[in-house]
């Protein structure tokens, strides 16, 4: 049977959450069409959960029970409930124990203690995370940070005496690392800055000794490259563990504090290595099933309580997606899913790796996928694919679009502009604020490598979701020469209206880097999409998700109204019970095929 995409969006993947002691792993499977949690243990998968929308969770330690932390209809109104094990049968929402149950504000599990959870809020006025940890047994509560911004990682010392946390810091894709005692004798002791606000840093991956000596946190504080440090929480002192200077470097240190689990972003590719958590020196490989990818946007690597195993989610350019048990003591990563046996003697089309030239001398990291045996009619065509963030990265994992559209005999291009992350920390901060063209300007010169792979310059669409959906709207919008087509997923078509009417707690966060309203009104409406909708000269296909927090449905109707004043194509679909994104099977199978029509019809030969 031929890969064709309602096949491939059929394929079902998993996912890993967490790990306990008894070698089980709370993992997420999308087989009923959304991600539900799953425990896969002795070779059995359990169903636990059948929700409406996906899920995520994390076990209780010391008990068979987990927090499971679900929304309505991708509205991201994170609730926590919990979850009592084993189950006869998955359970329903009428089956959880509420935990945090708020429907108007937003809750995020940031960990599970015993006895406790860990979580943040925006409830206090609807902008701000505050963090507060929670008795599961009695549901007393305590507000332990309430100081601002959006919490974005919480690590609790191992005598629950303080909490290091991270909060944005000025500068665009940077974050400060705050310790919170949570017993202060006086308000003054309460929150301590362990790095400079001003910094233009990551912190990220926060761990803590087992003796509540220092912090393990992955940085690239006064570097290009991340690398894995450990931070004194007296004095803020840094002291390096493992760097490179080619690679974008993540850690993950064990709850005995001796390991670390290094991740090694090799342009998308994971290289996974454990590490002395005392000298950094390496220790041994960790083998993967293939080359493919194990970082976000799949769950992050989550240790066992033995430090003897690391539950992680993998995937690649043929393999849909599996969770792995890593053995310390060997390096050996068993899969725990086969998520490949659903493709039979059907091979999806793997990857090549380029560096597109520019018009300023950079060369933009690209993978390309060539049809193996593309048809006559859609022969010479081209799709590029732009990813979302725009801190994110395309990497060497298994992606349906693609391959449905290289089954359809399209050459796909998937390149990682100006704004990645996964290439330091200069081309992250390429794009930033008043540069944002210089992303935009990008596609250009992607457009103009075509003829070097013996591609149609004529015949070429754009693809993308989120911030790349903005870039989809804008490459039609600012380059109408070079485009035939474009899809738009959930995509920004103005930055001022998208900042305007964005959640407040996502306003907050994002002017950072997209600019200010106060500030930045005139630039953000000149690389707006919609400022320059009558220049726009190529076909359009629109999906968004009715609820949606990140981008209003808004930005969706505002830009097919522009274009259909035209008198040009534009189909727009909007889905009632989606968010940011199209998180359910249905509804994907319902989008994506008329998505891949439409490409196939503008792009004939």
């Amino acid at each position: 049977m031929a890969l064709d995409i309602v096949r491939l969006l059929e394929l079902a993947s998993w996912r890993a959450f967490d790990a306990d002691g008894a070698g089980r792993v709370l993992a997420g499977s999308d087989e009923s069409g959304s991600v539900q949690l799953v425990e896969l243990a002795d070779g059995t998968a359990t169903p636990l959960t059948a929700l409406p929308g996906a899920v995520t969770g994390r076990y209780v330690p010391g008990e068979r029970a987990a927090v499971v932390q679900h929304d309505t209809d991708g509205d991201e109104r994170g609730q926590l409930s919990l979850l009592r094990l084993p189950r006869s049968a998955p359970a329903a929402l009428d089956d959880l124990e509420p935990l945090v149950r708020d429907p108007d504000h937003v809750h995020r599990l940031l960990d599970v203690l015993p006895d406790r959870i860990v979580y943040s809020t925006n409830r206090r006025n609807g902008v701000d995370f505050d963090v507060v940890i929670r008795s599961v047994v009695t549901g007393e509560e305590r507000v332990v940070y309430d100081g601002g911004g959006m919490v974005l990682d919480v690590a609790v010392s191992p005598d629950s005496r303080y909490a290091a946390l991270t909060v944005p810091a000025v500068p665009p894709l940077s974050d400060r690392v705050l310790l919170v005692d949570t017993m202060p004798a006086t308000e003054a002791e309460h929150v301590v800055a362990l790095t400079d606000p001003a910094d233009p840093a990551r912190h990220t991956h926060l761990g803590w000794l087992p003796d509540d000596s220092g912090l393990v946190v992955t940085t690239n504080s006064g570097r290009d490259r991340t690398g894995i440090a450990r931070l004194d929480p007296r004095t803020g002192e840094r002291t390096w563990l493992v760097t490179s200077a080619d690679h974008d470097l993540s850690g993950w240190l064990s709850p005995d504090g001796r390991t670390l689990l290094v991740h090694a972003n090799d342009d998308g590719t994971s290289r996974l290595a454990l590490h002395d958590a005392a000298s950094g020196e390496r220790q041994r490989a960790v083998r993967l099933p293939a080359d493919g990818w194990c970082g976000y946007p799949l769950p992050a690597p989550v240790w066992s309580p033995d430090s003897r195993s690391v539950a992680l989610s993998f995937s690649g350019p043929a393999v849909p997606g599996d969770a792995l048990l890593v053995d310390v003591a060997t390096g050996e990563a068993r899969p725990l899913t086969d998520s490949t046996a659903q493709l039979g003697a059907d091979l999806p089309v793997a990857p090549t790796t380029h560096r597109v030239p520019t018009r300023d001398g950079e060369r933009i990291p690209c993978f390309v996928y060539a049809p193996p045996e593309p048809s006559p009619e859609t022969a010479g065509s081209a799709v590029l694919i732009v990813h979302g963030g725009p801190e994110s990265q395309s990497v060497r994992s298994f992606s349906p679009i693609a391959q449905a559209l290289v089954a359809q005999g399209h050459a796909v291009l998937v390149p990682n502009v100006r704004g990645s992350t996964g290439y330091g920390k200069r081309w992250y901060s390429a794009d930033d604020g008043r540069n944002r063209l210089e992303a935009v300007a990008d596609l250009a010169d992607l457009h103009d490598w075509l003829p070097a792979l013996g591609l149609d310059p004529r015949r070429a669409a754009l693809w993308g979701g989120s911030y790349g959906g903005y870039m989809v709207l804008a490459g039609l919008a600012f380059q109408p020469e070079r485009w035939a087509a474009g899809v738009d997923i959930v995509g920004i078509s103005s930055l001022l209206t998208f900042l305007e009417n964005t959640a407040a707690y996502r306003r907050a966060h994002r002017e950072r880097e997209y600019g200010s309203l106060t500030a930045d009104a005139d630039f953000l409406r000149e690389a707006s999409p919609l400022s320059r909708a009558s220049a726009i000269s190529a076909p359009l296909f629109v999906l968004h998700g009715a609820n949606d927090p990140r981008v209003p449905l808004s930005e969706a109707e505002q830009i097919a109204s522009a274009v259909r004043a035209k008198g040009l194509e534009c189909e727009l679909r909007v889905y009632p019970d989606e968010g940011h994104g199209l998180a359910k099977r249905a509804n994907r199978l319902d989008a994506y095929p008329r998505a891949l029509t439409f490409l196939r019809r503008h792009l004939a030969g």
